[in-house]
């Protein structure tokens, strides 16, 4: 969707925002099947704090791209193996947590809820206490280190308990419609 010339939304997006675009931040270990660590065994999410050549250089040239251009608005993709929703995980929790940022989040949620029934605002991980977020995990390491909104979007590694599909299950095509609402959603919260 996003590099169609013919669709008005990315159109939009295009003239508003400059995307940089991480399709595998994990591709040694995604070819050998490890669904969180790379090729020496690190889990790249608990590396965002301090990433080094020699455990996460994935994490650290991502973080080092990130520091050079800045980063208003973040979105890892990731797949949860054990909670059967679509939902998103936020950066509660920051040090440097503020109403307005807290808001701004909430309404993106709230947009993307009500543009797709694939997505829902009820079940997902528990937040963390105030001052109490892991910095070691990429949303929270992101939204902390540039004060922008930073989330974690999970898809289920089966299907969707909120609107399941037998045939199929969550499927590619789940996914990548889910990604078309996430940038339209986008665009809403950017002029909203």
């Amino acid at each position: 969707m996003l590099t169609d010339p013919a669709d008005p939304h990315a159109r939009r997006l295009r003239q508003l925002c400059r995307f940089h675009v991480v399709p595998n931040a994990n591709p040694d270990g995604s070819c050998r099947g490890h669904l969180r660590t790379n090729a020496v065994g690190v889990n790249l999410n608990r590396e965002w704090h301090e990433p080094t050549p020699e455990r996460s250089p994935e994490v650290l040239a991502i973080r080092n791209a990130m520091d050079e251009v800045g980063c208003h608005f973040a979105m890892d993709v990731h797949g949860d193996e054990a909670i059967p929703h679509v939902f998103i995980a936020g950066f509660e929790g920051i040090p440097s947590w503020t109403d307005a940022l807290g808001e701004s989040y909430t309404r993106y949620r709230s947009i993307l809820e009500r543009r797709t029934p694939d997505f829902q605002t009820k079940r997902g991980y528990p937040t963390a206490s105030p001052g109490r977020a892991n910095l070691a995990m990429s949303t929270n390491q992101v939204a902390e280190r540039f004060g922008c909104l930073a989330m974690t979007l999970e898809m289920p590694f089966k299907d969707n308990d909120d609107l399941p599909c037998n045939e199929q299950g969550w499927s590619p095509e789940r996914s990548k419609l889910l990604a078309r609402e996430c940038l339209t959603s986008l665009l809403e919260w950017l002029e909203g």
